[in-house]
């Protein structure tokens, strides 16, 4: 694409004046969404990746703090990148954002990578931010565009076949990964069904077996049938993003990186232990991740102080070559 590389270094200089507005001309973000979505198009619904790689959760239109990540993580393509959905809504910044995520994906089309989040959808979008933001700053023509593109997102990742990735969670439909290959593009994210429950879902540690959502949408789902799927099919960790709101026990990180290490037999480490009494519980991915169902899955958020209403950090895991796995944690900012 031509003029790329001119403007990754415009949107990059982000990093000198914080929350600063880059200027984008609307032609050139058309071409970007219409070359991302080729390059979406070429590649499978279900990746199929490699470690060594960075998983990222929800950033939700908070640029700075997406700028912070590659700064701890490494900017590509020194480092490579899974990202799991909600780029776009809520924060000041999502045209930015998903133009970066975007540019990037074009750039490194083997080495960065973006699944589908709940928000990348124009029936939550329309509401949540996005579609008020193109207006006011372009048009709802761009939206619709944008649209297209996020029609074309894959959903879901698999790490060395052992990690699986997506937004939401786990499906009662989902039961072969083949399924997930066969989910046609471009595709607008329907009410109920296996890709539905893949950008919807949420784990509950309150219940067996499947469960009714809060959110009115998918379902919630027990650490019961997390080990099922896991063993199933051979895996040995879900990783996924989608959540803020999280009823578990919260606790504090006393460390910058925390140490796991994928096993077959499961997740072992030095975990940071649960703090408090058993039976309280926190509103917020407080350290930007969570585990659940024995460390067979995790949560990870990105946002850190997100929108400006709580003090959660926000994480990024890292996944090195021998699946050892790492998070580096980004405090709110000070002057928030």
């Amino acid at each position: 694409m031509e003029g790329l590389d001119a403007l990754i270094d415009r949107l990059l200089e982000g990093r000198k004046n914080r929350g600063k507005r880059i200027q984008l001309i609307e032609s050139e973000i058309r071409q970007l969404c219409i070359t991302a979505k080729e390059v979406f198009l070429r590649q499978p619904n279900l990746l199929e990746l490699e470690a060594p790689i960075n998983i990222c959760g929800d950033i939700h239109g908070q640029f700075p703090d997406l700028l912070r990540l590659f700064e701890y993580g490494g900017f590509p393509p020194d480092a490579n990148y899974v990202f799991l959905g909600d780029y776009v809504d809520r924060g000041k910044q999502s045209i930015e954002t998903i133009c970066l995520l975007l540019a990037y994906k074009i750039k490194f089309p083997d080495n960065f990578f973006l699944l589908r989040g709940n928000h990348e959808c124009a029936s939550i979008n329309r509401i949540y931010g996005f579609y008020d933001e193109c207006k006011r700053r372009f048009s709802v023509r761009l939206w619709k565009i944008y649209t297209d593109c996020f029609n074309c997102l894959p959903v879901a990742a698999l790490i060395d076949d052992k990690i699986l990735c997506m937004h939401g969670g786990l499906s009662p439909e989902l039961g072969s990964l083949d399924q997930i290959r066969a989910i046609e593009r471009p595709v607008d994210v329907p009410d109920q069904g296996l890709l539905c429950d893949l950008l919807w879902a949420d784990p509950d540690r309150d219940i067996k077996g499947w469960g009714e959502n809060d959110r009115g949408v998918s379902y919630t789902f027990g650490a019961d049938k997390v080990a099922e799927f896991l063993k199933k099919h051979d895996l040995d960790l879900v990783c996924r993003a989608h959540q803020v709101h999280f009823l578990f026990p919260s606790f504090t990180l006393e460390m910058t990186v925390c140490y796991v290490h994928v096993l077959a037999c499961g997740l072992v480490g030095a975990i940071p232990p649960f703090m408090g009494d058993e039976n309280s519980f926190g509103n917020v991915v407080e350290d930007g991740y969570e585990f659940f169902a024995d460390r067979q899955l995790v949560t990870i958020f990105s946002a850190p102080n997100y929108c400006g209403e709580f003090n959660n950090a926000g994480a990024l895991m890292n996944v090195d070559a021998s699946l050892l796995c790492s998070f580096q944690i980004l405090k709110p900012w000070r002057n928030n």
